[in-house]
């Protein structure tokens, strides 16, 4: 039988602190969501500022990024990049600001952040998902 590494909540707050540190220094009010390796949101921390809409957003983003497995970028470039055809899959939010959490080079969850430019929102959901090591 496998074993497998999951995020506890002391995971998932490491995760929210880091990403709302990185998002507070730079003064961009978004949204963090952390998901579970299945694309299940475990939180949701919306900073002071944050569109509403960014909720609905980050979680998309966290969800992709889980069942992708991979960062939701490379689904938004490979669409830019011509695949368009790929905008039909079973997905929503296909943007920049999805990332995988790894534990052992196995994805053990997600971050999606969204509220501000496409490489900030990647750059705060990466703070976040460095937390776990």
């Amino acid at each position: 039988m496998l074993t497998k590494a999951v995020l506890e909540l002391e995971d998932v707050n490491a995760i929210l602190d880091a990403a709302q540190h990185e998002a507070e220094t730079q003064g961009w009010a978004v949204t963090i969501v952390v998901a579970d390796d299945g694309g299940y949101p475990l939180a949701l921390r919306r900073l002071d500022g944050a569109s509403p809409n960014s909720a609905t957003i980050a979680t998309e983003k966290a969800r992709n990024a889980a069942i992708g497995r991979r960062e939701t970028q490379q689904f938004e470039e490979m669409i830019n990049n011509g695949r368009t055809a790929f905008v039909t899959a079973p997905m929503t939010a296909l943007l920049a600001g999805g990332v995988p959490v790894l534990h052992d080079g196995k994805i053990i969850g997600s971050v999606g952040v969204s509220g501000v430019k496409p490489d900030q929102d990647v750059q705060v959901a990466k703070a976040g998902a460095g937390a776990i090591r």
